[in-house]
C-alpha cells in the first residue's frame, strides 16, 4: 500500500521546467526563461522588467515543444516590446550616467580601493573594475537615502504628517508608495533624476500620510507645500524610462 501510494503522488507531481533558451529575433539574442504553476490554466509570456529576458508561466503537463509554438505565435508582440526599448547602458570607463540630472562621465581608476566621488562631471570609481558597477550603484543608493530621508523630513514636518520608517526599492512601475501603517517606499533611481524631481516624489508620498488618495484635497496638499509638482511630473513622464537603463 505504501509503495502504490507513491507511485500515484509521482504521477501527480508537478514535473520540472524547461532549461532555459536563447532566441534570435530580429537579429537580437534575448534569453527564454520558464516557471512551471501547477495553477496555470494558460501560458503566460511576460519580459522581465529587470533583466530584460522573456519568461513563460507554463502549466502543469505544458511541453517545451508547445511553448516554443506559443512564443512563435507571440513574435509580433515580442518584436514591438524589444522595439520599445532603450538599450542598456554599460557601467565602464569613459561611459555616461545621469546623476541628479545631470550628466557625468564615469572614471574607473582601478587599483586601490577607495571612496567614490563625484565632482565637476566626473564621477569616479576606484577599485577593481570587475566591481565598479556594484559599487556605484551602493553609492547611488546610500545618497538617495540621505537626500530622501532628508525630503521626506522636510515635507512631514510642513505637512503636519509622521511617518514610520524609509526603505528603498527599484519598482518598475513606480517611484514611490506609502503603506497604511506609515512606511515610505522609494526607488533610489530617483537620485538619478534632477533634485526637484526627487523632492517632488517625496511630497506626494508625505501627502498621502495624511489623504490615502488621489482626490482633490491630496493634490491641493501636495501643490500647496510643492509648487513644481507640475514641472516634476513632466520630466517624468518624458525621462522615466531612461533612467531604468542603468544597472
Amino acid at each position: 500500500m505504501i509503495g502504490f501510494l507513491r507511485q500515484i503522488s509521482a504521477l501527480r507531481a508537478t514535473p520540472p521546467a524547461p532549461e532555459p533558451q536563447v532566441l534570435l529575433i530580429n537579429g537580437q539574442k534575448v534569453s527564454l526563461h520558464f516557471k512551471r504553476n501547477a495553477r496555470a490554466r494558460r501560458m503566460v509570456l511576460r519580459f522581465d522588467g529587470k533583466t530584460g529576458d522573456l519568461v513563460m508561466t507554463l502549466p502543469r503537463r505544458t511541453g517545451l515543444a508547445e511553448a516554443l509554438r506559443f512564443v512563435d505565435k507571440s513574435a509580433a508582440w515580442i518584436l514591438r516590446h524589444i522595439s520599445r526599448q532603450i538599450p542598456r547602458k554599460i557601467v565602464a570607463d569613459g561611459a555616461t550616467l545621469h546623476f541628479r540630472g545631470e550628466l557625468h562621465v564615469l572614471k574607473l581608476t582601478g587599483g586601490r580601493r577607495g571612496l567614490v566621488e563625484v565632482s565637476e562631471g566626473v564621477i569616479t570609481v576606484p577599485g577593481d573594475a570587475a566591481h565598479a558597477e556594484r559599487r556605484l550603484k551602493d553609492f547611488i543608493k546610500k545618497r538617495a537615502l540621505a537626500d530622501l530621508t532628508e525630503a521626506s523630513q522636510r515635507y512631514a514636518l510642513t505637512m503636519n504628517a509622521r511617518y514610520r520608517n524609509i526603505t528603498l526599492r527599484d519598482q518598475k512601475s513606480r517611484w514611490g508608495s506609502c503603506s497604511a501603517s506609515g512606511g515610505l517606499s522609494y526607488s533610489w533611481r530617483l537620485m538619478l533624476a534632477p533634485a526637484f524631481v526627487l523632492d517632488y516624489v517625496a511630497a506626494h508620498e508625505v501627502a498621502h500620510l495624511r489623504e490615502m488618495n488621489h482626490g482633490s484635497r491630496f493634490w491641493r496638499l501636495v501643490l500647496t507645500h510643492c509648487p513644481h509638482a507640475k514641472q516634476a511630473k513632466a520630466w517624468m513622464k518624458q525621462h522615466a524610462r531612461e533612467l531604468h537603463s542603468y544597472f
